[in-house]
């Protein structure tokens, strides 16, 4: 791969690492090589750059570069590594917008599961009443006894772990929630947020039209990215809770920044 042409080469590491990271989101792939002699700096600092990026879920490292880590397709049990500090700081940051009485609607994904665990803390808002597609989410509430919990299932998607299909949207539409708390396979300045799947989206929809208030829990990993199904336009939000605050998103809907 030819060096990317930069006019003006990022002086410090932060600088330099977001432009690597959007350079992975339009190629796809770096090569320490190309990437030395485009900043101008040392092939070692290079892959300092590319550990660093790999810490926070972005990019999978290889033999003389990385691969953009589209964190939104894997399977849930690889997605469970990436990102883990990020996830746990935005489930407690989450957490804290949680009232004793309230009925939470809770998408399936890794990081709204770090939210219910953040929910069975013995300092937790309790009761609740928690209304899921998410059979992980299910099993970890399922022995809390001031937790009134309502599964919503239907077809069972092994990957993501959810529930999906009419049974699941029906109980989902059954019910009014005070909160939704929404997984983000993909968020995208123009595209807005969008899922893998058309039913997994469907009951995203159903929980956004439900809920008095709708919070996005996305990590960095998720953001200026598109996945084929379309959910719900950015401004349909009330909030995002991220570790990242891009000038698009700041602009498009209030956000909380862990």
């Amino acid at each position: 791969m030819p060096p990317i042409p930069i006019t003006d080469a990022p002086r410090f590491a932060a600088e330099r690492q977001q432009h690597i990271a959007q350079t992975l989101r339009e190629q796809g792939r770096v090569e320490v090589a190309a990437l030395s002699a485009a900043y101008g700096v040392s092939e070692d600092t290079v892959r300092r750059d590319l550990r660093a990026l790999a810490a926070r879920g972005l990019v999978q490292k290889t033999h003389g570069g990385a691969v953009a880590l589209h964190a939104g397709v894997l399977p849930t049990a690889q997605r469970a590594a990436v990102a883990t500090g990020a996830k746990r700081a935005i489930a407690a940051a989450g957490a804290r917008h949680v009232q004793p009485n309230d009925t939470l609607f809770v998408d399936g994904g890794t990081t709204a599961l770090a939210l219910v665990e953040a929910l069975k803390r013995p300092d937790a808002p309790r009761p609740l009443t928690v209304i899921t597609h998410s059979l992980d989410a299910a099993l970890a509430l399922a022995d809390e006894p001031q937790v009134r919990l309502v599964l919503a299932g239907g077809l069972w998607l092994p990957s993501p772990r959810i529930f999906v299909g009419e049974q699941a949207l029906a109980t989902i539409r059954a019910h009014r929630a005070d909160l939704a708390f929404l997984g983000a396979c993909a968020l995208h300045p123009r595209a807005g947020l969008t899922a893998q799947e058309p039913q997994e989206a469907a009951i995203k929809r159903a929980m956004l039209e439900g809920a008095a208030r709708r919070l996005l829990l996305s990590d960095a990993t998720k953001l200026d990215t598109v996945a084929p199904s379309a959910v719900a336009r950015i401004d349909e939000l009330d909030g995002v809770i991220s570790d990242a605050a891009p000038r698009w998103l700041r602009d498009a809907v209030p956000v909380e920044q862990v």
